[in-house]
Formats: structure tokens, C-alpha cells, sequence
């Protein structure tokens, strides 16, 4: 817990957030991804991306 998430520089270039399609940015005090335009917060699991709204949280 609390590890930095490693996905590559060119995959998180082209992930996008499932429910708006706005960029995503690592959070660097969790293992988590949130997205720069509706602020949903998506969980990174054994290094992958869950880019599902369901799994999403709130800010």
C-alpha cells in the first residue's frame, strides 16, 4: 500500500477516463489513477489499470 503506481509514461499517455475521456495522471501517494476532468479516482491492481466506473471512487 501507498506505492507508486508503475505503468509506463507512453501508456498513461494514452489511457483515458472510461466516463468523461479525459486524461489520466498517477497519484503519487497511491496506487491509484485520477482523471483531470470529472476528478473519478480509478484503483491499479497488481500494477493494472481497473478503468471501470463501477470500481471508480469519488474525490
Amino acid at each position: 500500500m501507498g506505492e507508486r503506481v508503475k505503468i509506463d509514461d507512453w501508456l498513461l499517455e494514452i489511457l483515458a477516463c472510461p466516463a468523461c475521456k479525459a486524461p489520466l495522471r498517477a497519484e503519487s501517494e497511491s496506487e491509484e489513477l485520477a482523471c483531470t476532468g470529472c476528478g473519478l479516482v480509478y484503483p491499479v491492481r497488481d500494477d493494472i489499470p481497473v478503468l471501470l466506473v463501477d470500481e471508480a471512487r469519488k474525490p
